[in-house]
């Protein structure tokens, strides 16, 4: 099969990042001090390095001890007086992009510093990675003979005391992408902007079925709604009758896990190959390097160094036990933390990652520091969720649209539970068989939670509750929260979330 140009041209610089790579592979202990001395010396010249003592030439092992380990919370001041105009507090190049995140569905926003520096040395060089891994791997690949679907959040880019600017961070890249990806991106750059989530949809779907796209970028629960709609259009079943170049899907920014089955019956083509991305407007933190296998390879050289709080230890802002990548253990649940280029410094994501290989360093996201249940001591996580809805689904051939859980607390002599939301977009046949295999995974997945189901003791079986469809959708659209970034909670420890679910689906009926 002949290629056009373009296509050779592109696998050909590509490869130019392999070595890089490579050694990103064989000495990370190496390039992880060659990025903590780079940012060192970058910080101490910032006002904010300044004031805990950060030195040009001081002693690596002294970084920890000087500088605490902070949340958002506590970073908010620094990057408020940024976002007014004010420079080298945080990082001593010029800041005036700040990534809008919410993270969940909450009503609070971040605003997350975007330096230079953190577009091309770790946003835009982990876009390049994934592109670089994929074609390195798949040999004949015709990616970029057609077009790639990019599907961001709602991308407005607002104006913020006439010195900087806020948006999704979809919309930061969209603006900052070198020509080339930008020649080979759909959809148009006017309605990739698009605010408004679900005249974007329709607007999205309308242009994207008339070409050739050959790759997918997205988050699997927005993405499934736009193929769904392109389906609907065309009047066709799978999306090869639709794209039959079809080949990549990269994913992220929620567990592919809970939407497996419903992409696998548009997806029917054997050729169909995925990639999982650890990426958030905090940074580009990790790939699927190996298409054959999961674990998502973490990336060293990007402008970010890397610490670790295992969860057993983890106090926020003020755990004192974050270790450096060297002291990592297989199969332990850490909270990320990260300093970065774009000013933040010793930053606690929010995220849970364990570690699968050491050689070379890759990871899992295992859920978020505060998305769990441990009401009862279970200490449920998000990826035990995930991965124990996957296998209720393939046991009763339901597929998933959404879903979140919390504790049903004890009363009346009872013991307690968990209560499962559930939106199907198939449901099972039996929604008391989905039930039964939904809690056996779980305890064989988590021996917490099995010890506290013993017998019913401490807890009872699993409470599920079909919600009806869309459900979720109009519960975010309430929020103002519909868009690539923003998600539903999973888990929760408490029973806000849900009551609040409810009590908008009983106003609605």
């Amino acid at each position: 099969m002949a290629f056009s140009p373009i296509t050779d041209l592109l696998v050909w610089r590509l490869k130019g990042r392999l070595p890089r790579l490579r050694r990103m592979m064989d000495d990370p202990l190496s390039v992880q001090e060659e990025q903590l001395k780079l940012l060192v010396a970058r910080g101490a010249r910032t006002e904010y390095g300044k004031s805990y003592g950060l030195e040009m030439e001081m002693r690596l092992d002294s970084f920890a001890e000087r500088l605490p380990v902070v949340n958002y919370e506590s970073l908010t001041p620094w990057i408020e007086r940024t976002m007014r105009g004010e420079q080298g507090l945080l990082w001593d190049g010029p800041i005036s992009w700040f990534a809008k995140s919410s993270g969940t569905s909450n009503a609070h926003s971040k605003f997350i510093p975007v330096s230079r520096e953190s577009l091309d040395d770790n946003h835009l060089a982990g876009g390049r990675d994934l592109l670089a891994l994929y074609t390195a791997q798949r040999e004949g690949s015709a990616l970029f003979d057609g077009l790639s679907l990019r599907l961001g959040g709602s991308t407005k880019i607002n104006e913020l005391h006439g010195v900087s600017y806020s948006g999704d961070l979809s919309a930061i890249m969209i603006e900052n992408l070198p020509f080339w990806a930008e020649w080979r991106s759909t959809p148009s750059h006017e309605i990739a902007l698009m605010e408004e989530w679900e005249d974007k949809i329709e607007k999205i779907a309308a242009q994207i079925v008339k070409q050739n796209v050959t790759s997918l970028f997205g988050v699997p629960s927005w993405m499934l709604v736009l193929m769904r709609r392109v389906l609907e259009m065309k009047g066709a079943d799978n999306l090869q009758d639709i794209w039959p170049n079809l080949e990549l899907f990269a994913h992220g920014g929620v567990s592919y896990t809970p939407y497996r089955q419903a992409f696998e019956s548009i997806f029917p083509h054997k050729g169909m190959m995925h990639m999982e991305t650890y990426n958030a407007s905090e940074g580009f933190f990790a790939i699927q390097d190996r298409l054959d296998a999961p674990g998502l390879l973490l990336l060293l050289d990007h402008g970010i160094y890397y610490e670790f709080i295992p969860m057993t230890e983890f106090h926020g802002r003020h755990s004192r036990a974050a270790i450096p990548l060297g002291e990592v253990t297989l199969h332990v649940d850490y909270a990320l933390v990260i300093s970065t280029v774009g000013g933040l410094w010793r930053y606690i994501v929010g995220d849970t990652v364990r570690f699968v290989t050491l050689a070379p360093y890759r990871i899992e996201i295992s859920g978020r520091t505060r998305l769990f249940i441990n009401a009862f001591g279970e200490e449920l996580m998000m990826d035990n969720a995930e991965r124990a809805m996957d296998r209720a689904c393939a046991a009763t051939g339901a597929e998933i649209a959404d879903y979140t859980a919390g504790p049903s607390f004890m009363d009346h002599g009872r013991s307690g539970a968990h209560q499962w939301l559930i939106e199907f977009h198939r449901a099972p046949s039996d929604l008391e068989a989905f039930a039964l295999v939904l809690d056996a995974a779980l305890q064989e997945l988590n021996s917490d939670y099995q010890a506290k189901r013993h017998k019913d003791l401490v807890l009872r079986a699993p409470q599920l509750h079909s919600m009806p469809a869309k459900c979720f959708h109009n519960w975010l659209k309430s929020k103002g929260k519909l868009g690539g970034q923003n998600k539903v909670p999973r888990l929760s420890n408490d029973r806000k979330l849900l009551e609040e679910i409810l009590l908008f689906q009983a106003d609605k009926v």
